[in-house]
């Protein structure tokens, strides 16, 4: 008759967890209990901070934008709103890298924005 090996699927589970928290520093890398705090802690930051990332870059956007349409005599607000006035659709990250990478067809959008305002 087998016997049942009862202590696996605890030692899977703080093996696990164990190895989630490596480089961790102090107990919380090799204690159970602090590694297993700091493993929940870990992910709740995560989780946060995945969609705090998406907020984050949306800023960098709008102000690489803004410095960009400042240089060429508009603010950002109005930029925008010549743009949906001239039915352009074009997102942030790419008016973004534009404005950085390629001058001369920033240089034009801006005036799509301007002529459709009036300006």
């Amino acid at each position: 008759m087998s016997r049942a090996v009862d202590g696996t699927r605890r030692h899977d589970r703080r093996k696990k967890i164990l190895k989630s928290a490596k480089g961790y520093w102090g107990r919380r890398k090799s204690n159970f209990r602090a590694a297993k705090d700091a493993v929940a802690k870990a992910g709740v930051y995560a989780y946060r901070d995945r969609r705090a990332k998406k907020r984050e870059f949306r800023r960098l956007w709008i102000a690489r934008i803004s410095a960009a349409c400042r240089d060429r005599g508009i603010t950002y607000s109005r930029f925008i709103n010549g743009l949906s006035k001239a039915q352009v659709e074009i997102n942030r990250k790419a008016l973004s890298n534009m404005a950085i990478e390629d001058s001369k067809a920033f240089d034009a959008v801006v005036e799509t924005a301007k002529s459709a305002l009036g300006v």
